[in-house]
């Protein structure tokens, strides 16, 4: 029961990083989340565990197939290269060295309006695509959250099944 209890605690631990790691993408996100889970579910070797896991994962899946998605859709409707986007990751990266906690995202944006000015030569639509390119990537954050959430809720309801109940 002790080892339980311990594993359960470090499982918390993990889906709140796996939580952070879905809107800081500089950690892992959904996958840390599917392997607590997992975790969880070989330790406690029961009903609960697995079902738990199973529904988790399937969130988690399916949150991180939307985001995926969803982002590319809007992406390529609007026609903004893949390397606008790496761009972006690589100055928000450093970023978030420059300036503690907004530099990801501050970074992030500089670098995807840069890359965007550099590709179109004309500031007003290199503004306009890298705001739809933003918001695109805030939407699919959104969602792989929303699922990453009842991912979390699921497993706090197995919590209070396996130890309450």
């Amino acid at each position: 029961m002790e080892a339980q209890i311990i594993t359960t605690v470090i499982c918390g631990l993990l889906i709140a990083v796996g939580v952070a790691g879905i809107v800081v993408p500089v950690l892992p996100g959904g996958i840390t989340i599917a392997i607590s889970l997992l975790i969880w579910a070989l330790v406690l070797q029961n009903t609960v565990g697995w079902v738990v896991f199973g529904l988790g994962a399937v969130l988690v899946a399916i949150g991180m197939t939307a985001s995926a998605v969803l982002t590319g859709k809007r992406l390529k409707a609007r026609r903004i290269p893949n390397h606008s986007i790496v761009v972006g990751i690589v100055v928000g990266l450093v970023g978030m060295f420059v300036i503690p906690v907004l530099g990801l995202f501050i970074g992030f944006a500089a670098g995807l309006l840069l890359s965007e000015f550099l590709r179109q030569r004309d500031f007003g639509r290199a503004l306009t695509s890298s705001g739809v390119a933003l918001k695109a990537m805030g939407i699919g954050i959104i969602v792989e959250l929303g699922c990453a959430f009842a991912a979390g809720s699921i497993w706090t309801i197995g919590v209070l099944v396996q130890f309450f109940a």
